[in-house]
């Protein structure tokens, strides 16, 4: 049998936590920030949790974890 493969775009996008979550970073943090409010470039500071309806998909794209 083939091994699975993981999917790379994937693999540089999300990470899983301890607890088995997916945890991946939100965009428009990187750049033109000086019309973006405080409030805005602080919570897209933080990491953010993907939702449960797309967890089984992730699982999918990222096999080895």
């Amino acid at each position: 049998m083939p091994k699975i493969k993981t999917n790379r775009a994937a693999a540089k996008r999300f990470k899983r936590t301890g607890s088995g979550k997916f945890v991946y970073s939100k965009s428009h943090a990187n750049h033109i920030l000086g019309k973006k409010s405080r409030k805005r470039k602080r919570r897209l500071r933080r990491p953010h949790i993907i939702d449960q309806t797309n967890v089984r998909e992730l699982k999918l794209l990222l096999p080895n974890g």
